[in-house]
């Protein structure tokens, strides 16, 4: 792996740079460590977020307790580190439907209040449906799992989730329903909003946009639809996150699976607070879902995953306020397969840590790994 301004080109992102201006330059990466944390035992861990609390304490959450990217059995879990993510705790379950749950994120809010998010999938029925000379035992195992509920009940269960703490998360409220769905979940504003950027779920073609709670997360309501180009399906948009910049701008990035920039991600921004939207548009990155982070420097760090060989996770940075972002600085580029979903958050010493999942070798268990570095 070569950490130091690894920089990859598509075609298509050389061709977007005249509407785009000039690259920032990109600083310096020292990567200082690469570790897996993944809990003992945990048999597939994946789409994980990685937050940091006002008292220091890093909290992540993912998607636990699997057998494979896509099957029954996905969980909520929380792990937690009291020392800059040296070492982590035991995992703690903390929601676990009768059918899958995925997507983790999690967020604390300026009461102290977390708010973790998750969505359910029934899209593990149509492997079953289509088994074929399975093992017995794992054929047993998802078909348990289905006589678990009824069909009714399995509906009423379908949608994007949110569960509250306000004691740190020792524990956790009764699950309720949210109009929208995220990897990375919720995000504050320096004047104590909270924003929730999104896809409507389990809507087919569900909009994307923004929505705000105003009772530290216990409802919410549609602040904003973005808008589509016109030459794209609103039902290609997918998981959202978003950030303020220093200037009051609210920044959002979008998983774009359009023909026009397939695979890229696309940005959309406000200036009036997240009541309307500019049209997305292309920023030259290749590679998603896009994590959103606002450092103490006042510049902007987007992470995510890149599925391109050599496959791993890159960041950029923007310290114009988002307008253009740096060349890629690569994380790790020795991925194999299923990987990604990074986030990111920066350390009392000024260091940064991201977080993704990766599946290491074909039909491997996921696992947690983070890369701990500095930019110069």
């Amino acid at each position: 792996m070569n950490p130091v301004n690894k920089i990859s080109w598509s075609r298509r992102s050389i061709l977007t740079l005249p509407c785009l201006g000039l690259l920032q330059a990109a600083p310096a990466l020292q990567i200082d460590a690469l570790n897996i944390i993944t809990p003992s035992g945990s048999p597939f861990a994946a789409w994980p977020t990685l937050a940091r609390r006002n008292n220091g304490e890093l909290l992540v959450v993912y998607s636990g307790g699997r057998e494979a990217h896509i099957c029954p059995f996905g969980r909520v879990e929380l792990i937690r580190s009291r020392d800059e993510g040296r070492t982590w705790s035991h995992p703690q379950i903390i929601l676990d439907t009768p059918i899958d749950d995925r997507d983790a994120g999690i967020v604390e809010t300026p009461r102290g209040t977390l708010l973790v998010t998750t969505f359910t999938s029934l899209v593990y029925q149509k492997q079953l449906r289509a088994a074929t000379n399975w093992d017995p035992a794992r054929l047993e195992r998802w078909q348990s799992a289905e006589r678990a509920t009824t069909p009714d009940q399995r509906q009423s269960l379908l949608g994007a989730w949110m569960i509250r703490s306000t004691d740190g998360g020792l524990t956790w409220s009764t699950p309720y329903k949210v109009p929208l769905t995220s990897p990375h979940g919720v995000v504050t504003t320096r004047d104590g909003r909270l924003l929730y950027a999104g896809k409507a779920y389990p809507e087919e073609a569900g909009e994307i946009g923004i929505c705000e709670s105003l009772d530290d997360g216990l409802t919410w309501h549609w602040l904003a639809k973005i808008p589509g180009r016109t030459t794209d399906k609103v039902e290609n948009y997918h998981e959202l996150h978003a950030v303020q910049a220093t200037n009051g701008n609210l920044i959002a990035h979008i998983r774009n699976h359009n023909q026009l920039n397939a695979q890229e991600t696309l940005q959309s921004e406000s200036s009036d607070g997240g009541k309307s939207w500019s049209v997305p548009h292309v920023i030259g990155v290749w590679g998603f879902p896009s994590h959103l982070l606002r450092l103490r420097d006042g510049r902007l760090l987007m992470s995510y995953g890149y599925r391109r060989s050599p496959r791993g996770n890159q960041i950029r940075l923007s310290g114009d306020n988002a307008k253009t972002w740096s060349a890629p600085l690569t994380l790790n580029d020795d991925g194999t397969g299923d990987l990604g979903y990074p986030s990111t958050v920066e350390l009392s010493n000024g260091q940064l840590l991201t977080l993704w999942y990766e599946v290491t070798k074909p039909a491997s268990p996921a696992i947690l790994r983070t890369a701990r570095y500095h930019l110069g």
